[in-house]
């Protein structure tokens, strides 16, 4: 097995034992939650559901990215050990942790030339940045070399879909991303936005939905527009949900009884406190492997 270390931030939303399991390290971001800081550690510091239910009941919450000191912190003892890294971040389109992770390797690579050290701008989130982190996991226990899974990342990493619905749109209007008006019209008419993750790495909207229901069977529909293969897709399934399992475990029947040759069961996580912070509760996100995102 080529030795290399497999990297990736916390965002990435995967549990603490999956990480472990598959041998994959990661950096935590930083929250804050009514002024206290945390760590984005995967539920470690302060569980999940007491995170949204202090957001439910009007905590304050804030985000803090990795810097480029951390980064350098982190890389530092993988290279010295005499090992090449393999970091992939989340994405550009939301965050500036890229940048930070490009930086230090920039600085580390004067201190350490014989090794390698590879940055990838995942251009997802959430556990569909993890469903690509697992993939390159596979590729690494197969034998590839740090580069070669450095090149098929690049190539791929826009295969990966990304839908996300939210049924609470109060933290959408707080951070600004609709307006109160839109927020107060979609709550009462029961309407649900469905996003998705652009080829820039962005969340946009992409349609308006009136009821819950309704959005979470339209998740599916755009897994059986979008898959590899189709209804034929052999690959596997991740659902990022926060504080509403219930919704995330109705997505997950739908999607096993449509695709009959999925990879095994749909595996659900939970949306991790820095993703949590800007979507609040009520969110449900479906991951899969598809045709290349173009806009």
């Amino acid at each position: 097995m080529n030795d290399f270390v497999l990297s990736c931030c916390s965002t990435a939303d995967l549990s603490k034992e999956h990480f472990e399991d598959r041998n994959i390290h990661y950096i935590c971001f930083h929250f804050y939650l009514d002024g206290k800081e945390y760590s984005d550690d995967l539920g470690q510091s302060i569980s999940f559901d007491d995170f949204y239910r202090a957001m439910i009941n009007g905590a304050e919450t804030k985000t803090s990215q990795v810097n480029t000191e951390e980064f350098v912190e982190y890389f530092t003892p993988f290279l010295a050990a005499g090992k090449d890294v393999l970091h992939v971040s989340l994405s550009s389109g939301i965050s500036g942790v890229y940048n930070a992770a490009k930086a230090a390797a920039e600085e580390l690579s004067q201190k350490y030339p014989e090794r390698k050290i590879r940055v990838v701008d995942s251009l997802g989130a959430s556990s569909g940045y993890g469903l690509i982190m697992d993939k390159l996991a596979d590729l690494r226990d197969s034998g590839m070399s740090v580069d070669e899974v450095y090149a098929w990342a690049e190539e791929h990493k826009l295969e990966l879909h990304h839908w996300f619905i939210s049924t609470d749109l109060t933290f959408y209007i707080k951070g600004g991303r609709i307006s109160k008006t839109a927020g107060f019209f979609g709550s009462m008419l029961g309407i649900c936005p469905l996003l998705n993750m652009d080829n820039l790495g962005r969340l946009i909207p992409r349609e308006k939905v009136r009821t819950k229901k309704r959005v979470l069977q339209k998740q599916v529909e755009r897994m059986a527009e979008n898959a590899e293969g189709g209804l034929a897709y052999s690959g596997k399934c991740y659902i990022s949900q926060s504080y509403c399992y219930e919704d995330a475990r109705y997505v997950a029947d739908l999607v096993e009884e449509r695709f009959p040759n999925l990879s095994g069961k749909v595996e659900i996580n939970s949306v991790g406190t820095t993703i949590g912070s800007h979507t609040g509760p009520g969110t449900v996100a479906l991951f899969f492997w598809g045709k290349k995102r173009a806009d």
